[in-house]
């Protein structure tokens, strides 16, 4: 029995939620957002369209490090036993993005999925991946497990190490920060794992965190291996992990760092035993609420891409508008690319919005400059995209439980409080032995 999650009758009664609340999102992505997607061409600037498989995935958890920080021995630790494809070394031994999902529904077993072949079935959350080709098809795989309570709520998603030195000037031969970026907008949670030995951010790390874009959020920082050195030498690894990550994640808050030693093996220095006990409870904790929060994270996503689309509507409006009908339209193109910021402004005032809903300038004058203005359709209306945010979200939000009493936590959470206990002394054991 798995000592830090239990696998109750509570977590079926959550899924089971969110799977009626997962039908109300196809439906109202389907009837009411995508086809002002297809109206807008929104697709050619941001995420390609949502699947069905989008919305009943399980919670995705994707680890990101260099190599050797213990990312798949993490996974491992998790799982109490070891996966199909799983390779642990000194050395970069994870060269591909692994996907360790429940093959309760694809037959039983222990087994292993090439990419190609995951791509093709529309049941997996996957079938966009086949946009950066078989270079990326390659180094794509899903590792199939039977009997792990775990699994049947959580997904984890495995990366290749990140290289750092003169190794970084090899080619993958794919998008590794595209594919990065794709998983970043799906997952649930991103784990960036460091090593106490390791705390430099080389170039290919630094723009991995950055492909993470928008979801900030997500993100929960862990230093691992932290039994490696003293308490004093922890201090200071602490410190500069910090200001390492501050010149990379721009965000007034400060990112949560869990410290601990994520494996199975007995600590090499327990001076920090109970700082590393609680730290891995609070990590578990939060991987443990993950299947109970996903339909408000689906919710949530959905939200802010039905924000993002009619602001990309009254923008290609605004743009549509202010062409000229016959001559000088390639200078007027010119014009309204180089002055977006202002056109921002416009539009901002003229139809409501926020300035916070636009994209980067940067990034949208890049878009636009490749983008044929004469492809932009008339005005259509955007009642839809209103109806959802005004009525069916709250709809569907009643659909969920009402959120406990302050002082009560989540069975789930309780569930892992409880276990806590039980996890304690299988540290004490790795200490003593």
């Amino acid at each position: 029995m798995l000592r830090w999650l239990k696998a109750d009758a509570e977590r079926a009664k959550t899924t089971e939620t969110f799977r009626n609340i997962s039908d109300g999102l196809q439906e109202i992505y389907r009837d009411k957002l995508l086809p002002i997607e297809e109206y807008y061409d929104f697709h050619r600037f941001y995420s390609a369209p949502l699947t069905p498989a989008d919305f009943t995935a399980k919670p995705m958890v994707m680890l990101i490090g260099q190599y050797s920080t213990g990312k798949t021995t993490f996974i491992r630790h998790l799982l109490e036993r070891d996966y199909p494809g799983m390779r642990i070394g000194p050395e970069p031994t994870t060269d591909k993005f692994c996907c360790i999902m429940d093959s309760s529904k694809s037959g039983g077993g222990d087994h292993v999925i090439p990419g190609n072949a995951l791509v093709v079935d529309r049941t997996l959350p996957f079938t966009q991946l086949s946009q950066f080709g078989n270079g990326f098809m390659n180094r794509f795989e899903a590792s199939m497990m039977e009997g792990s309570p775990v699994l049947q709520g959580v997904t984890f998603i495995d990366t290749p190490g990140i290289l750092s030195g003169e190794k970084q000037r090899l080619q993958r031969g794919y998008d590794f920060e595209g594919v990065v970026n794709w998983f970043a907008d799906r997952v649930d949670m991103i784990l960036l794992l460091f090593d106490a030995h390791k705390l430099d951010i080389s170039d290919e790390f630094r723009r991995c965190i950055l492909a993470c874009g928008q979801n900030e959020n997500k993100i929960r920082i862990v230093l691992n291996k932290s039994d490696m050195v003293t308490t004093q030498q922890l201090m200071r690894v602490y410190g500069a992990l910090m200001w390492s990550l501050g010149k990379v994640i721009n965000t007034p808050e400060t990112s949560r760092v869990f410290i601990g030693s994520f494996w199975d093996e007995k600590l090499n220095n327990d001076e920090q035993r109970n700082l590393f006990e609680k730290e891995e409870s609070d990590l578990y904790a939060d991987i443990a609420k993950l299947p109970e929060e996903a339909a408000l994270r689906k919710l949530n996503d959905l939200i802010k891409r039905a924000r993002l689309a009619k602001t990309h509507a009254c923008l290609m409006t605004y743009i549509k508008h202010e062409m000229p009908s016959m001559f000088g339209k390639n200078s007027k193109k010119r014009e309204l690319i180089e002055h977006l910021d202002e056109v921002y402004e416009q539009v901002s005032k003229r139809y409501n919005l926020p300035i916070g809903d636009f994209p980067s300038v940067d990034y949208m004058r890049k878009e636009l400059s490749h983008y044929d203005f004469s492809k932009i359709k008339k005005a259509r209306s955007l009642e839809p995209i209103d109806e959802i945010l005004s009525n069916d979200i709250p709809a569907l939000l009643k659909m969920i439980p009402r959120e406990r009493d302050a002082m009560e936590l989540p069975d789930i959470f309780k569930a892992g409080i409880a276990n806590v206990t039980i996890l304690m002394l299988r540290i004490t054991v790795r200490i003593v032995v």
